[in-house]
């Protein structure tokens, strides 16, 4: 059974943005997918939605807050964090401290973007088709 909730995509570039959304069509992944230039906004989304989303996947050098940033204040927010909402990096960032501090917030995945759209596509295959299969804890 797929998980239903919604794809939240956290990318200041459009054409990245755009690409994921091709991607995400031709692969026919059925949950909705949410984009955010920001990780503010993002993050207003998390709080006043009533969704779950089933997977964060956000960019590190955003402006405004980093996804380092967007990610920490999820984690120090009660009512996000027992969402239990899996976090993964997707970034053009390869730098190991930034990867190690990621690790440290748990987050669970870091995939640097791949240089051709064939290696993106099977990327986000591999993700999504992970995410939806994994189980997390129900939310009371």
């Amino acid at each position: 059974m797929a998980m239903s909730g919604p794809i939240m995509i956290i990318d200041d570039d459009s054409d990245d943005q755009e690409l994921l959304n091709e991607i995400f069509k031709e692969l026919k992944v059925p949950n909705l997918t949410r984009f955010f230039d920001s990780c503010k906004h993002a993050l207003d989304y998390l709080l006043t939605t009533i969704e779950t989303p089933l997977l964060i996947i956000s960019d590190i050098n955003l402006p405004a807050m980093t996804g380092l940033e967007f990610c920490k204040k999820i984690m120090d927010d009660e009512s996000l964090r027992v969402k239990n909402i899996p976090f993964v990096f997707l970034t053009t960032s390869n730098d190991q401290k930034v990867i190690a501090e990621a690790y440290e917030m748990s987050i669970e995945g870091f995939f640097v973007k791949p240089t051709s759209i064939g290696e993106l596509k099977n990327l986000m295959r591999m993700i999504i088709d992970y995410w939806t299969l994994s189980r997390r804890p129900c939310i009371k």
